[in-house]
């Protein structure tokens, strides 16, 4: 019994199951999704995005009905009620995207992962899809919630969902995209920064302080450069035509188109994740 015992132990098919596979990228981002759901943090501040979505868009729909004795029905579309919330849940996502990188060299867990992981290019790939993929599912859900608890106010804004008109389904489309867009630069800041509280810092003056301060400065150079920050060009994919049409009046640059503007959203996001790819690459943790 002892002899064929130690054979069970010793026989190719025991060994092979204990020996640990190869690092690939699916596992690296399953690795990832662990860290990412288990953080108590995580938790708390997507429920903050989805509570400020809903809340702006009940608030903004519920702000309008006021204006109805003045403008009557018809103000808006419910695309733009659904996506009003996009600046507070920016900042949001903002957070969840650099703590997803700053948060672990912060804590020092980030030896542990480059050492799981020798191929650091995986660690940076996982954390992008891990974060851009939970950051579009949860502003789904965020979304279609904003459509339920504005209904009662459809109909007393003489407003529907019309998924035939391209304006709408541009708007419906553009939240999430730009969501994710802001979620990968952030994690790109934070993968640059190495540093949550710097990381934060910088990821906010850039969408907030930057461009509020160069809209106030008159200088034509100014005028040239807001149009390509990444909040003011991002976020034109968020606009109906009436606003887009205010916009390019007030602006004294280049006026983008909706897409155009989130290319260039895009161009920030990459550059910068590629920044963060070589620094990871060529800086110890």
């Amino acid at each position: 019994m002892s002899t064929t015992t130690l054979a069970a132990k010793n026989s190719p098919e025991r060994v092979q199951d204990t020996t640990a596979g190869p690092v690939t990228l699916r596992r690296t981002v399953v690795a990832e999704w662990i860290k990412f759901r288990g953080l108590r943090s995580t938790r708390w501040t997507l429920v903050a995005m989805v509570a400020l979505l809903v809340a702006v868009s009940v608030l903004a729909a519920w702000g309008t009905t006021t204006q109805m004795v003045d403008a009557g029905p018809g103000l808006g579309n419910v695309a733009q009620y659904v996506t009003a919330g996009y600046q507070l849940a920016q900042l949001a996502v903002a957070v969840l995207g650099v703590l997803a990188m700053g948060g672990e060299y912060s804590t020092g867990g980030i030896r542990t992962t480059l050492a799981t992981v020798p191929r650091r290019w995986m660690v940076l790939v996982a954390k992008a899809i891990v974060l851009g993929g939970s950051i579009a599912a949860v502003t789904l859900v965020s979304m279609v919630a904003s459509f339920v608890a504005t209904m009662p106010f459809h109909d007393t804004l003489g407003i529907e969902l019309d998924l035939g008109d391209s304006e709408v389904v541009r708007m419906l489309v553009g939240l999430p995209l730009y969501l994710v867009a802001i979620s990968l630069l952030a994690l790109a800041i934070g993968g640059l920064m190495r540093h949550t509280a710097g990381g934060l810092t910088l990821v906010i003056a850039l969408l907030l302080v930057v461009e509020n301060v160069i809209a106030l400065v008159p200088l034509r150079l100014f005028d040239l450069v807001s149009p390509f920050l990444p909040m003011t060009a991002g976020s034109k994919v968020l606009f109906d035509s009436d606003t887009l049409a205010a916009i390019d009046n007030m602006n004294t640059g280049p006026n983008l188109s909706p897409w155009l503007g989130f290319a260039v959203l895009v161009a920030w996001a990459v550059t910068l994740l590629a920044l963060a790819m070589v620094a990871l690459r060529r800086r110890d943790a």
